[in-house]
């Protein structure tokens, strides 16, 4: 047998093929067939029908099916299974992402396959094809709200407002090692996220190890005075345990950070200038947010109610580090013990 090369088109060619139906008359093994034409040994097994097929198969009927089989319109995994493709409009109606989705399904359904779905496979359905399981219009419950795929590369500016020495603030270098590894729950990233000419503000803290979000409402202005009240308020209503630190940048509205710390118990740290990344899970929690809180727009118009709605929307979600638990289902078990 000579080797040959396997020209574009159908993953298998009309030589490819020939050349099994050779290698299946003279005797030879899958493996060596498969070395001759350039394919996995897995491939040639398929196409064959495995041991049995060997002496039946026939290279011209088997292009025959092959080419009609190219011709006819394929149903989509979504469109073949409408229980798969229900659950995943209502995950992103629930504003989940695919990734969410996708993880949510495998814990659910961990030995039914035919309910499980790559995330890509939703992207696919959503900006490629231009038919599908998957309205268009579904592109909107996004949480970038964009009607195509970004890379990640398109990163968010950050505010720079505001910022100041503060008295007598800790630095974040001085911060406990079990903080920087999550060995333990209890310590928190802090920030604003706020509304258009930066006049409205809502805050945002987040448990380093669960994911678990708190959603601060800031009616009356967010300067340090009304800052410091919603956090001690937030966090005194959590046990003991689950306040050790909180960090937070170098915006002005933390300026009574010992105030905090006396009241709460909490350690407060400050990260340098400009540092996003020393704040990673507040950072992406707030891009994340967006979603329910567009930036440009006017914060102070959402009540203390509605912040309690999206606080546990949003701790609901199932998350890809977390191996597709709720941050809800992790806090809820801290408070338990």
């Amino acid at each position: 047998m000579e080797r040959c090369t396997s020209p574009g088109g159908f993953r298998l060619s009309l030589a490819d093929r020939q050349s099994i139906e050779n290698g299946c008359r003279a005797g030879f093994g899958f493996t060596v067939i498969a070395t001759v034409i350039g394919k996995s040994p897995s491939t040639v097994s398929r196409e064959v029908g495995g041991r049995a097929g060997r002496a039946c198969y026939r290279a011209d009927l088997a292009q025959l099916r092959a080419e009609v089989r190219a011709l006819r319109p394929k149903a989509t995994k979504l469109e073949a299974n409408p229980a798969l493709c229900e659950r995943v409009i209502t995950g992103l109606e629930a504003l989940l992402s695919p990734e969410q989705i996708a993880g949510g399904l495998r814990r659910e359904f961990p030995e039914d396959p035919e309910m499980q779905v790559h995330h890509e496979t939703i992207y696919r359905e959503l900006f490629v094809q231009g038919r599908g399981a998957l309205r268009e219009e579904l592109k909107k419950y996004l949480r970038s709200g964009r009607t195509r795929r970004v890379t990640r590369t398109e990163v968010r500016q950050r505010r720079n407002d505001g910022r100041g020495q503060i008295p007598d603030m800790v630095n974040i270098v001085e911060r406990e090692e079990e903080v920087a590894e999550r060995r333990v729950p209890g310590h928190w990233e802090g920030d604003l996220i706020t509304g258009k000419n930066n006049a409205s503000a809502i805050g945002t803290l987040v448990e380093r190890v669960t994911g678990y979000t708190l959603l601060l409402h800031l009616p009356q202005g967010h300067g340090a005075e009304q800052v410091t009240a919603a956090i001690t308020e937030a966090m005194t209503a959590l046990p003991a345990n689950l306040r050790k630190t909180l960090t937070w940048d170098q915006g002005k509205e933390l300026s009574r950070h010992k105030q905090i710390a006396q009241i709460t118990g909490l350690k407060v740290y400050f990260c340098d200038p400009h540092s996003p990344w020393q704040r990673a899970t507040n950072e992406n929690t707030n891009g994340l947010l967006r979603q329910y809180f567009p930036k440009g727009t006017d914060l102070s118009v959402h009540s203390k109610e509605d912040l309690a709605w999206v606080q546990d929307q949003f701790n609901d979600r199932p998350r890809k580090r977390l191996d597709y638990a709720a941050p809800s289902e992790l806090i809820n078990g801290l408070l338990l013990h």
